[in-house]
């Protein structure tokens, strides 16, 4: 009998997910979901990948908005909606009515009407409006500033550190040859930044530019108007409407291109030790160290270090240690020699940070390196930010003095639906890219992936509580779902193709680890985890460590928002972890496999049992299939992942 409801092992909650609406413009097609417009395209190119319009409060936190009064016209070729909003969140309540028009013309024009009800504090208020990177990268526009003049000029190609166009009033690109979209604002001064600096796979519009002052009070009755129109401009021939394919594809390359990374994870954040049976199934993820962050400047840091080398030792691991200094370093690094001369823990790797800078200053490398050398000489010494991509390109690490450099990943620094998660997995890779000028040939250790922050980085002030009946900041009841599984697949395929040389993702166990713990989520009615159970995604880590010093194969998937894969190679044998990233089924054919392929699934129907009894779900080895000339069409359900062997 299944204890979980089949939207919770989707994605975490019971609450169903907004539906789509596909609505026209004369020639361009969008797509209308909870208040956003999505995806707007030319036939198959994106033009616009987002409108909206976000609130964020003095943390930079955004306050959810709920919508009433919906209404929607909708004609073959143009379309009206028309909706109320409330943004209210502690002290923030703040009201705006929405009116969004398409055109036959192909104009799309969102507006929104504001008004402040209560006096509160904002970083920002207003339309935001994002660009497609794909489309969008390295190709000419035309930026027409606030004082009418009109500059020539290109969308970043590497990640841009800064904001590369500012006081805005329309920017104009071309979509197809002939035919041009203009973007045009009113209602406050705009600019673009490069998102893909906290990988979000776009670049990102906004009001308000950041050189002015934040957090700003609202005075209760302060109203605020926006708009934005989206215009095509020339001529072009009639697009031809691409319907959605019914079968996808993933082409596996054909020979390999990066030894795969090493994997780790952290420890976890409860504090609590791990069991002999969390033990022995952590062992099976044939991970290659256990993170743990030491904060110099605090007494419990010595705890911690005890109780994280115990735990790395029985899980047969060296630890990567995160050592946070502060001004008082000297002092601080000679206390944690002498206990380290106590505890002895096994060191693989030392990440130097500051707790006050957003990257590491050498002196404070040089610092770290001459006082712990000693304990560990095969120990390597990195650094670069605890915090984003986006710190190491602004502020460059000291490379000279560095073995590694590092940084961390989360997917929702700005947007928390299911697909943005799934837009941003390739802007991972796409840090990457960029952090190549700036570090040589230093390895990259991305460490640690988290599926929600761990933390704000840009806060104002103090963190807020979390509103009642919700979870704590960092914690995502995804985490223990399918999609978390499927998401985590996502992110290895781009972090392991782009040639990174270590990632340490979640925690050991718990709400942000890949085990639940044994007596159960602290929050069982909004985190629903099954006591003493392991979550879909350790079984995507389990497929991946069973290939550890292996290699990886680039793949190619047809609509990576709806399907993607990574696909490993180790000792004559092959991998293929496919996963459906979306709420529909689809069916995905897979080219340049062997003759016959061992299938083995993971989704609704055997989740439960693969959580509750991971030991007799790992020994099923899958069914064998013969392919069509290495063709195989795989099924997925929901949130579904297959495995795919061969030799």
């Amino acid at each position: 009998m299944p204890i979980l409801p089949k939207n919770v092992l989707h994605y975490g909650t019971e609450a169903p997910l907004p539906e789509p609406l596909e609505l026209n413009a004369g020639p361009l097609s969008v797509l209308f979901e909870d208040g956003d417009l999505r995806y707007i395209r030319y036939a198959d190119r994106e033009v616009i990948r987002r409108i909206y319009a976000a609130v964020r409060d003095r943390n930079w936190g955004t306050v959810v908005p709920r919508l009433s009064n919906l209404k929607i016209e909708r004609g073959t070729d143009s379309f009206l909606i028309t909706y109320d909003c409330q943004n209210q969140q502690g002290a923030i309540d703040f009201f705006w009515k929405a009116t969004i028009r398409g055109e036959a013309n192909g104009s799309i024009r969102f507006e929104m009407d504001g008004e402040a009800r209560s006096t509160f504090h904002r970083n920002r208020i207003g339309i935001c409006v994002l660009h497609p990177i794909r489309e969008c990268a390295g190709v000419p526009c035309r930026v027409e500033k606030v004082n009418g003049a009109v500059e020539k000029t290109l969308f970043p190609k590497r990640i841009s550190p800064h904001q590369p166009f500012k006081d805005l009033h329309a920017v104009t690109h071309e979509v197809v040859p002939g035919l041009e979209a203009e973007v045009r604002f009113t209602g406050e001064t705009f600019e673009i930044e490069d998102h893909r600096n906290w990988t979000d796979a776009n670049y990102k519009i906004y009001g308000t530019p950041l050189a002015l002052p934040f957090p700003v009070e609202i005075r209760q009755g302060t109203k605020i108007s926006q708009s934005v129109t989206v215009t095509l401009k020339g001529r072009a021939s009639a697009p031809k409407r691409v319907p959605a394919a019914t079968v996808l594809s993933l082409a596996v390359g054909r020979s390999v291109s990066h030894p795969l990374p090493k994997i780790g994870l952290g420890t976890a954040s409860h504090g609590e030790p791990l069991g002999p049976q969390e033990i022995e199934r952590l062992k099976a993820l044939e991970l290659a160290h256990l993170r743990v962050d030491l904060n110099l400047s605090q007494s419990e840091y010595s705890a911690r270090l005890r109780q994280a080398s115990a735990e790395a030792r029985s899980l047969e691991l060296p630890l990567e240690v995160a050592v946070f200094v502060s001004n008082a370093a000297a002092t601080e690094l000679a206390a944690l020699k002498i206990l380290l001369a106590d505890v002895k823990p096994i060191v693989a790797t030392w990440l130097v940070f500051h707790t006050s800078e957003p990257t590491v200053q050498e002196k404070w490398a040089r610092m770290a390196r001459e006082a712990l050398a000693s304990y560990s000489q095969r120990a390597r010494f990195g650094g670069g930010s605890n915090q984003y991509f986006t710190e190491i390109n602004r502020f460059h690490p000291p490379v000279r003095v560095l073995d590694v450099v590092s940084y961390t990943i989360n997917p929702q620094v700005h947007s928390f639906d299911i697909p943005a998660l799934v837009e941003n997995l390739e802007a991972q890779a796409m840090t990457v890219e960029s952090a190549r000028p700036i570090v040589g040939n230093r390895p990259l250790v991305i460490s640690p992936v988290t599926l929600r922050p761990r933390f704000s980085a840009a806060a104002t002030g103090p963190e807020l509580a979390p509103p009642p009946r919700t979870l704590p900041f960092a914690v995502d009841p995804r985490q223990m779902s399918l999609f978390g599984a499927g998401w985590t697949a996502g992110s290895l395929k781009y972090l392991s193709e782009s040639g990174v040389a270590s990632v340490t993702y979640y925690e050991t166990s718990g709400w942000r680890g890949v085990l639940g713990q044994s007596k159960g989520s602290p929050e069982p009615a909004l985190f629903r985890s099954i006591p003493g159970t392991v979550f879909p995604l350790y079984h995507v880590l389990a497929d991946f460590g069973e290939f550890a010093n292996g290699a990886v194969i680039p793949a190619k998937s047809s609509d990576p928002l709806r399907i993607d894969g990574v696909v490993l190679h180790k000792d004559h044998k092959n991998r293929l972890l496919l996963a459906n990233l979306s709420p529909k089924a689809q069916t995905v054919k897979v080219t340049s496999l062997a003759s016959t392929v061992r299938v083995r699934r993971l989704d609704e129907r055997n989740a439960e049992e693969a959580m509750t009894s991971p030991e007799k779900f790992r020994s099923e080895p899958g069914e064998v299939q013969n392919t069509t000339k290495g063709d195989l069409e795989v099924e997925l359900l929901p949130f579904g992942i297959a495995r795919l062997d061969w030799m």
